[in-house]
């Protein structure tokens, strides 16, 4: 991820969870209040290389798929004229380990309570866990409404 822009970034975790979503809002509102750009970062990562022996998978068709798939949510989730301001990043690799290297120097890391997967009871997901212990800069956890 490029982080050679000049200027104040927030940087968001998008992985298509509601509770990702309230963190994406909750991004863009503040980026707007302190003059900053939002870098909406969303991770994915191949069950094959973990050791599941499945088909072989087309890497660039299942990326041009989730980077379609992203430009939807955000223009769903923030409107055409927000989803337009804000930096999308699709990268592959750990969630916790990317989103803690694209807040490097940022102003803050906004994700979501909980992600995808987990345990419906738990009070936070494991990558916002991790992240708000492990972060550089400052972390806000965003709590899905209807939870």
């Amino acid at each position: 991820m490029d982080k050679e822009v000049s200027g104040r970034r927030v940087v968001v975790g998008v992985d298509g969870s509601r509770s990702s979503y309230e963190a994406l809002r909750w991004a863009v509102r503040y980026a707007g209040l302190v003059g900053a750009s939002v870098d909406a970062v969303a991770v994915w990562e191949l069950p094959g290389l973990y050791g599941w022996s499945g088909p072989a998978v087309d890497m660039d068709v299942d990326e041009d798929e989730a980077r379609q798939k992203m430009s939807r949510e955000l223009t769903d989730v923030l409107g055409d004229d927000a989803a337009g301001s804000v930096r999308t990043h699709l990268v592959h690799g750990n969630a916790t380990d990317v989103l803690l290297r694209a807040a490097e120097g940022a102003e803050a890391l906004v994700v979501g309570s909980r992600g995808r997967g987990g345990f419906a009871r738990a009070l936070l997901g494991s990558v916002s866990q991790h992240v708000s212990q492990h972060a550089d800069c400052p972390v806000v956890i965003v709590r899905c409404r209807e939870q």
